[in-house]
């Protein structure tokens, strides 16, 4: 039967009668917000609530890995594992036509009533085997999007991955596009001590999954396989940065990143993680080798015709009406004909079939992006003969086209550059750049976003390609120089360390009226202002992760404090002789040992042993003498001939304010002859029979100096009949 919600319609007849598949009471929480509020609001409640699942069922950044796609409104959609609905409203703008199979009644509530106006939805309730034979076969785009890992789960046979993969195609019409968003398994971030996303356990994917329980991801081999197995010879990999959840970029194999733009990695939202390794400049290196689509942290396979466009960065994280999306795409080539016919290379011909499109992404966005025509204008009569050439822009309908220019940007020169440790060509193009900023004589408008990620060096000529920001506020020179070097000292060490360099001299450049006063402090707190005002003082993704509370574990220092734990927690016997104490009769009994742990230690005599110093720990430290014993007999630690540099709480236990804490154990030959028998007796390694002179079971406790303190404390104050902090009712 089906039953409407709003607009949608929900069809349960294959519906099992209850959910196989739950989150628990988070579900219910996110069913209260999505009836009760509107997604206008998602934002603020899920600052607000801090919750990472609140975050991925709710954000509307997970539309991003759809709503670069071009669906039409002629086209009929097919989403399966429709979930919470975290992109079905996308593909309901964008299609004329969307079915959904979703195995959870309560998630498919929760898309329903966060849609309530998308009446071109159904929702088909059930487990897939179910659904599937009642779906069309017509399907021009079908989209699983964090799906296809699950089929070892619901799809039988000893190949469910390619049983699935084949039967989706089956439902495609000619010329659809089947889409599939999945983690690449040799992600970097799982090598860099992210835990596997499906599993929580660390190096689980790159390690073929050992311990899987059916889930699984892939490599972009193994994808190419399952397409060959299934007869598919025309797909397309596209990359989603920094992965497909909250895709920031998309790269394709035309439109690669390039060195320098991999920087945003710090995503665990969900879990702790390891870091091994800055994986910036490992992009950087894998980038360089040509090596990046082998560790992509996640792809967007498409199975059918490639897309129109092969790069798009979406900055929706801002306000509403600053929210766009940039990107690089094929010209119309009825369009684009005769240009490109008339092209006199095949470098010029491949820059006249591309374009580059700034689109609003929201109502209020509109005049934002609209005003970029003008400023081209306006940037252009500027700037006419001063060697910065503006990167021409059209307005078609609400979206600013501008001209795909080739070329190295600025920041890849000077990147290059460091990379190589050519300081005077790094300086020359600084200079440079320094020296092009100029300002002509009364502008109408400032440029402040003349970073060097937005300038593209073609020979000779440098084109300024992005103009978004600007300002009819005057902006000198010197700020727009101190933030482009701040921008671009952000992207790693190397770059900080000779940014903070040119900052310090920019005073010497100018004699200003403004920057005596000038610190780094205020470049950082204008920087932090202007993305304060992009972003409608909404939380940044670093911020929510932060406020989510997952950890970043950096391993060197994590291994350090290991090793210092393990250094500390060791047990250091000296044996006198005659002469004293001394490192040189010395040694440690054990590398490292966990706390709680009982140890057992046995000494053999030595001739000529007349003291044992046994030191616990090489910290402050409480210590429990499950066992003492001397030629066999049992003593307290009160015994006449025992030393200790603590303070005993007890017969067995004593705690030690100290990084030093010992136990010593003198006259060992005289104890030896008072006590009667045999004492105790061990066979050697080389099968002699030796009397043990010392035997102990302990427990050692590492503490902190204060709490170590207090305790003394405690005890001296207990012995000389002192009461600290007696309660008023007490007196």
């Amino acid at each position: 039967m089906t039953e409407k919600i709003g607009g949608i319609t929900i069809d349960d007849t294959c519906y099992p009668g209850k959910d196989l598949y739950c989150d628990g009471e988070i579900e219910d929480r996110i069913l209260e917000i999505v009836k009760n509020h509107e997604p206008a609001g998602y934002g603020k409640i899920i600052e607000e609530e801090r919750s990472w699942p609140v975050l991925y069922h709710l954000s509307h950044l997970r539309e991003n890995i759809v709503n670069w796609i071009p669906v039409q409104k002629t086209d009929k959609v097919l989403e399966v594992g429709s979930g919470c609905g975290a992109i079905t409203g996308a593909l309901s703008v964008k299609a004329g036509e969307v079915t959904c199979v979703e195995l959870s009644r309560k998630r498919s509530l929760i898309n329903v009533y966060r849609h309530p106006q998308c009446d071109n939805v159904t929702i088909k309730l059930g487990n897939f085997q179910d659904v599937e034979p009642a779906l069309d076969s017509d399907y021009d785009y079908i989209f699983l999007i964090g799906v296809f890992e699950y089929a070892g789960n619901y799809i039988g046979g000893n190949a469910p991955f390619e049983t699935f993969m084949g039967i989706m195609h089956k439902h495609l019409a000619k010329g659809g596009r089947l889409i599939i968003a999945i983690e690449n398994r040799f992600g970097l971030k799982y090598w860099a001590g992210c835990k596997e996303d499906h599993l929580g356990t660390y190096f689980d994917s790159i390690e073929g999954y050992p311990r899987s329980n059916g889930v699984r991801t892939f490599t972009r081999k193994e994808l190419e396989e399952i397409c060959k197995v299934n007869g598919i010879s025309e797909y397309h990999f596209y990359y989603p940065y920094p992965d497909y959840k909250f895709m920031t970029t998309v790269y394709s194999d035309e439109r690669l990143p390039k060195i320098g733009e991999l920087s945003d990695n710090m995503r665990n939202f969900d879990r702790d993680r390891l870091l091994l390794f800055d994986e910036k400049n490992v992009f950087d290196s894998l980038i360089r080798e040509e090596m990046f689509p082998s560790f992509s942290n996640s792809y967007l396979l498409v199975v059918g015709r490639e897309l129109p466009v092969i790069y798009a960065k979406f900055s929706n994280d801002r306000a509403p009406e600053y929210a766009i999306r940039t990107e690089i795409r094929r010209c119309d080539r009825n369009a684009a004909g005769d240009a490109v016919e008339r092209a006199g290379s095949e470098v010029e011909k491949e820059r006249k079939a591309l374009e580059v499109r700034k689109i609003p992404l929201t109502e209020k966005a509109q005049v934002h992006v609209g005003r970029i025509a003008d400023t081209y204008q306006a940037l252009e009569k500027a700037y006419r003969g001063s060697g910065l050439k503006i990167n021409r822009c059209r307005m078609d309908g609400t979206e600013a086209v501008f001209e795909y220019l080739p070329g190295q940007t600025l920041e890849e020169l000077l990147d290059r550059a460091l990379e190589e440790g050519d300081r005077e060509r790094f300086l020359q193009l600084f200079y440079q750049f320094r020296d092009v900023v100029k300002y002509p004589d009364h502008p109408s408008v400032y440029h402040y976003d003349l970073i060097f990620s937005n300038i593209i060096i073609d020979g000779p000529v440098w084109n300024l390609i992005d103009y978004e920001w600007v300002s009819d506020q005057k902006v000198t020179r010197e700020e727009l120089i101190l933030r482009s070097l701040y921008c671009y000292g952000i992207g790693g060490d190397k770059r900080k360390k000779i940014c903070l360099e040119l900052i310090r001299q920019v005073k010497g450049w100018e004699e200003t009226e403004r920057w005596d006063e000038i610190s780094l402090q205020e470049i950082v707190r204008r920087e932090s202002a202007f993305q304060k005002h992009c972003t409608g003082n909404r939380m940044s993704m670093v911020e929510m992760r932060d406020a989510i509370g997952c950890a970043v574990i950096p391993a060197v220092s994590f291994a350090g404090a290991c090793r210092e734990q393990e250094h500390r927690n060791r047990i250091q016997i000296y044996e006198d002789y005659g002469d004293g104490f001394s490192e040189i009769n010395s040694c440690f009994l054990l590398n490292g040992y966990g706390e709680k742990e009982l140890l057992s230690i046995e000494i053999e005599e030595k001739p000529g042993l007349q003291a044992i110093r046994l030191d616990p720990s090489l910290d402050y430290c409480m210590v429990r003498m499950k066992s003492f014993q001397v030629w066999g007999q049992s003593l307290s630690l009160r015994d006449i001939n025992i030393k200790l540099n603590g303070k005993l709480i007890s017969d067995q236990t004593v705690v030690f304010a100290t990084q030093d804490p010992n136990i010593a154990v003198f006259h060992l030959m005289e104890m030896k002859n008072r006590i009667p028998g045999p004492g105790a007796l061990r066979e050697g390694r080389d099968g002699a029979i030796r009397d043990i002179c010392l035997k102990v079971e302990l427990e050692v406790i590492r503490i902190s100096r204060e709490m170590a303190e207090s305790i003394v404390a405690g005890i001296t104050d207990k012995k000389q009949g002192i009461r600290r902090g007696v309660p008023w009712f007490q007196k």
